[in-house]
């Protein structure tokens, strides 16, 4: 198959598919690393709402698409900011999101986010108000029946005047939770409100004050995911955590490597990457747990020139490119997204995720893809044929 289709610099060139999804067979489910895929929301085509509006949610196929994660042997990271957390949920949203999703998949690996969200830092007068807003979202979400994943706070980041109050915030914040919860270091290049987050100029500041609050609740936490997209501030902070405390690699740059560890240890996952990858990161996780160290590389490294491009700066619009592979992959019937996010990237950018997802084997059906690229193509003034 052929497609005619823009590069970087507009010009419309040929591209020849490569057309060869990678395996979708029975493999086993049983893991030797806890796996969690941030899912994205499938929004409502046809709900009349403005950008701003109170996202309006297609619930049948985004619940669809976490029985297709739970069906591959991943957990859940709900409500997340793959979902559009903060960027087309608001907490409303989300708090939804999570019942329902639990109601659905009462037997699934569901850790859920819980946040300040609700709260507008413009608005926010004191630390006593993250406290109360952090309190509100803890209480739903355990209320729901999820763990949870006490995420980052925009209103904290604004608030705190050191690291001393990020420490007393988030212990008044653990004392709260009824299990043990995945803390989110979520870096500025996800969410330009976080810059500065833990209260340090710098990374080795920020993750002593970060591994401090570790430390001193370390009955409360389950692990630590960080999404800086450096694979070596995550490698050294992996190694100073407690012996009880998971390090849940958030680096859609460097998966592969991290998850599959080293000398001293490795990475659990929590990531949004793995919601396009769904299928190919749960055959890599079941060839690794089988101990085909090579076949775990040998099926998810290529798939990561597709994650860089997806995660490309401005990386906080990565949504669109997951949105679109879920489009092109079969598992919506539009491509609309909260907020009219799909606007967010440009026609050059959706032409190299479809190669690079179609080099590495990730469109579970060409056809089906091609065909629907070509939709796109159209709207832009460009049949596909080539």
């Amino acid at each position: 198959m052929r497609i005619a289709i823009p590069n970087e610099t507009g010009r419309i060139e040929s591209y020849q598919l490569v057309a060869n999804p990678l395996p979708s067979g029975d493999y086993s489910r049983s893991f030797n690393r806890r796996v969690f895929s941030a899912a994205h929301v499938v929004a409502d085509p046809f709900a009349s709402t403005n950008p701003g509006s109170a996202a309006a949610v297609d619930w049948e196929a985004t619940l669809a698409f976490r029985h297709h994660l739970h069906g591959l042997g991943l957990g859940i990271a709900e409500a997340m900011d793959t979902a559009q957390r903060g960027m087309g949920l608001d907490w409303a949203g989300a708090l939804e999101l999570v019942r329902r999703t639990k109601s659905e998949l009462p037997d699934a690996l569901v850790y859920s986010g819980a946040g300040t969200d609700h709260l507008d830092p413009k608005e926010t007068r004191s630390l006593g108000d993250v406290d109360r807003a952090y309190a509100s979202q803890i209480e739903a979400v355990q209320n729901a029946g999820s763990d949870i994943i006490l995420m980052a706070s925009r209103a904290l980041a604004a608030t705190a005047a050191s690291p001393r109050d990020y420490v007393t915030a988030y212990r008044k914040a653990l004392a709260l939770c009824d299990r043990p919860v995945i803390l989110h270091w979520l870096g500025e290049m996800f969410d330009p409100a976080l810059a500065g987050y833990w209260g340090g100029k710098d990374f080795e500041q920020a993750m002593e004050t970060c591994l401090q609050i570790i430390s001193e609740n370390a009955s409360k936490v389950d692990g630590i995911k960080i999404s800086l997209l450096d694979k070596e501030k995550e490698i050294r902070m992996r190694r100073l955590l407690p012996p009880s405390v998971k390090m849940y690699t958030g680096d859609d740059f460097n998966y592969p490597e991290l998850i599959a560890g080293d000398d001293v240890g490795y990475s659990h996952a929590l990531l949004g990457i793995f919601d396009p990858l769904a299928s190919a990161a749960a055959f890599a996780m079941s060839q690794l747990a089988g101990g085909d160290k090579e076949g775990f590389h040998r099926t998810l490294d290529p798939t990561v020139p597709l994650a860089r491009t997806i995660f490309r700066s401005p990386t906080q619009y990565y949504k669109t490119g997951v949105v679109f592979l879920a489009w092109l992959n079969g598992f919506q019937n539009h491509f609309v997204m909260l907020n009219g996010h799909q606007a967010m990237r440009p026609l050059p950018y959706f032409a190299e995720v479809f190669k690079l997802a179609d080099q590495c084997g990730v469109l579970r059906d060409p056809e089906l893809a091609v065909h629907r690229f070509k939709q796109l193509l159209a709207l832009h003034g460009a049949d596909g044929n080539a």
